[in-house]
């Protein structure tokens, strides 16, 4: 197992699109035209069909950019990524599989999430390796032979996975408010699970309302919460893709997954995890695990901070993911 160099930064289910981690803060879309911007484009991988988009220069050093369950690319804003770009990355956002405007797998129709609870895993239309192999693939068709990969939530359990399954890929790994897979960490707190479990919206403002009763509840206690821009992020993922089915098959696939302690200590990349110490979804023990399993992985963990990336954190967090880039070459 490896050690984890920590600090502390002060303070300032039931699947349904954008109930997963959000990074907050308006989108001031006019501020960032300066940046190159590839436009929404879509590549072949395998039987998929997979949307992204870029920022920044292609010369620069490649950044992925993964998201979590039932949230769209968006869940990373145009000025978050703009600001990364800025710092002499060139980023990556994409949609996974059965989110947004990605190939949504709709003759699988939806797993019986309950009876996985209960242990049956056998209506899961796939698992987060897959996941994996898609971001994989998607590299493939993009021609990036090694990226550094930021991951938020699932999206960091994919980049573990992408880390294991492909380590010749990966130049560095950010995961954030991510977990293990170990049953101990990382639970969510009883408070999460009738937000992650409630019944999926059915038009778009109880859409709108269902993201804002979530992040109420798993958001971030100690700042601001950014009810307009939630609104506006919440909105914009209803209008490119409602698919409820879609989301309950990716939490099928979480649900899926085994244990990945034993896999992460070989990781052999520079590595950062970040967590919030007020996470209700993914309980702050499931980074502290992620960070002693990868060796030599620094932890940093966010007073205040919950289940999303509060503006006020955005320049934290983009400075230490540069100076993770800058470490790894």
């Amino acid at each position: 197992m490896g050690t984890a160099r920590t600090a502390v930064a002060g303070s300032q289910a039931q699947p349904s699109d954008s109930s997963e981690p959000a990074v907050c803060g308006p989108d001031r879309s006019a501020s960032v035209r300066r940046m190159q911007t590839s436009g929404i484009q879509r590549a072949r991988v395998g039987d998929l069909e997979i949307a992204y988009e870029t920022f920044g220069d292609a010369g620069d050093p490649p950044v992925l950019l993964v998201m979590g369950l039932a949230t769209q690319m968006i869940g990373w804003p145009d000025e978050f990524c703009a600001a990364l770009a800025d710092r002499g990355h060139f980023v990556v956002r994409f949609d996974n599989r059965d989110i947004g405007l990605s190939t949504h797998l709709h003759a699988a129709g939806a797993p019986d999430i309950m009876a996985m609870f209960g242990g049956d895993t056998s209506s899961a239309a796939y698992g987060l390796t897959d996941l994996a192999t898609d971001t994989i693939g998607l590299l493939d068709a993009l021609g990036l032979d090694r990226v550094h990969l930021v991951g938020a939530s699932m999206g960091g359990m994919i980049a573990q996975l992408v880390a294991v399954q492909a380590p010749e890929r990966v130049l560095s790994l950010t995961s954030i408010m991510s977990t293990t897979g170990a049953p101990g960490v990382g639970a969510p707190a009883d408070v999460a699970l009738p937000v992650l479990l409630a019944p999926a919206a059915t038009d778009r403002q109880s859409a709108i309302q269902r993201v804002l009763d979530t992040y109420r509840v798993i958001g971030s206690p100690g700042f601001e919460f950014d009810e307009a821009a939630l609104r506006e992020r919440a909105g914009l993922a209803f209008d490119r893709a409602h698919d409820p089915a879609g989301v309950a098959r990716q939490l099928a696939a979480i649900l899926t997954t085994h244990d990945r302690t034993a896999d992460l200590a070989k990781i052999a990349v520079p590595t950062l995890v970040i967590h919030g110490s007020h996470d209700t979804l993914v309980d702050v023990s499931g980074g502290r695990a992620t960070a002693a399993a990868i060796p030599g992985a620094e932890l940093l963990v966010v007073d205040g901070m919950g289940h999303d990336l509060p503006r006020a954190v955005w320049p934290q967090i983009l400075d230490r993911i540069t100076a993770l880039v800058a470490r790894a070459g």
